[in-house]
C-alpha cells in the first residue's frame, strides 16, 4: 500500500455518503461535516420537508452537494427505492451513516415504565432502531460488494449500549418541557447496534468494507437545567456534548484516515463510562 497524504486524510472529495436520520441533532450536523469535506451527501429521512430545508441550507455553502430522499429505514421496499435513488444521483455509494433511531407516537407509552411497557410500543420503536440499522446496512453493503470499491458503514449506538443508565440523573429532569427517562427498548437495541457492528466487520472484511460504532454521550438538545446539572456531576469532563464534538469522529470513521480500524467502537463520552 502506498504512503497515505497526510494533508488529504480527512479529504471525501469523490465518496457519496448516506445518513440516515439526517435532519436529526447529530445527522445534519454530520451531513453539514461531509459535505464540507467533499462528500456528495444523500440525506435519507421520513420527514422530506426537514430533509429538504437542510439539504438546500447545505448547498448554499458547499455548492450542490446535497440531496434529500424520502426513507422509512423499517420498511424493506422503501430502504430498496431510497438506495436505488441515491446510486442514480450520484453512481456509487461509499459511506453510510446508520444513524436513525425511533421516535414515540405516544410520548407516554414510549417512556413508560419497564413493568408497564407495552409489547407494540417495544417492537414499533425497535422497528426502526434495530430493524432499520439491519435494512439499510443490508441494502447499502449489497451495493458496496457489487460496486467493488469498499466503503464504510458508520453505526451510531450510545453509552447506553455498554452500560447501564444512572437513574439518578433523571430526577427533576425535563426535555423540552417533558419528564424524560430513557426506555428500556434503547438500551436493548444501542447494545445490539454494537454487536451487528462487529459481526458486518468481519463478515465484509475481505470486501474491503470497514464497519463500525459511533458511540456518543449525551448531547445539548433542549434538555432543563436540572438534567444538565445532574449530568455533568456524572461526567469526568463535567458537561453534556456539544453536538459538533461528535462529528469529527464520524468524519474521521467515514475518511481513509480510519483505514485501518473495522470493528471497534468509537466512543465520544465525555469520559462517562470511564467511571
Amino acid at each position: 500500500m502506498t504512503q497515505k497524504n497526510f494533508e488529504k486524510l480527512l479529504d471525501l472529495n469523490g465518496k457519496t455518503a448516506i445518513i440516515t436520520g439526517g435532519a436529526g441533532i447529530i445527522g445534519r450536523r454530520v451531513c453539514a461535516a461531509m459535505a464540507a469535506n467533499g462528500a456528495n451527501v444523500v440525506i435519507a429521512e421520513i420527514d422530506l420537508e426537514a430533509g429538504n430545508a437542510l439539504a438546500e441550507e447545505i448547498n448554499a455553502k458547499s455548492g450542490g452537494k446535497a440531496i434529500s430522499l424520502e426513507c422509512d429505514v423499517s420498511n424493506p421496499e422503501s430502504v430498496a427505492s431510497f438506495v436505488a435513488a441515491s446510486v442514480d444521483a450520484f453512481g456509487s455509494i461509499h459511506v453510510l451513516h446508520n444513524n436513525v433511531s425511533g421516535k414515540p407516537k405516544d410520548l407516554g407509552d414510549f417512556l413508560a415504565p419497564f413493568e408497564e411497557y407495552k409489547l407494540e410500543t417495544w417492537r414499533d420503536a425497535m422497528s426502526v432502531s434495530l430493524d432499520g440499522m439491519f435494512l439499510m446496512a443490508q441494502a447499502v453493503g449489497r451495493q458496496m460488494v457489487a460496486q467493488g470499491e469498499g466503503g464504510s458503514i458508520i453505526q451510531t449506538s450510545s453509552t447506553y449500549g455498554l452500560v447501564g443508565p444512572d437513574f439518578r440523573i433523571y430526577e427533576g429532569s425535563e426535555y423540552l418541557g417533558h419528564q424524560i427517562t430513557t426506555p428500556c427498548f434503547y438500551a436493548a437495541s444501542k447494545a445490539a447496534v454494537i454487536g451487528l457492528t462487529r459481526y458486518l466487520a468481519t463478515y465484509w472484511a475481505k470486501q474491503g468494507i470497514r464497519v463500525n460504532t459511533l458511540v456518543p454521550g449525551g448531547v445539548e438538545s433542549g434538555q432543563n437545567e436540572q438534567f444538565q446539572k445532574l449530568y455533568g456531576e456524572r461526567t469526568p469532563l463535567g458537561r453534556m456534548a456539544h453536538v459538533d464534538e461528535i462529528v469529527g469522529a464520524v468524519v474521521y470513521l467515514a475518511s481513509d484516515a480510519s483505514s485501518y480500524m473495522t470493528g471497534q467502537m468509537m466512543v465520544v463520552d465525555g469520559g462517562w463510562t470511564a467511571w
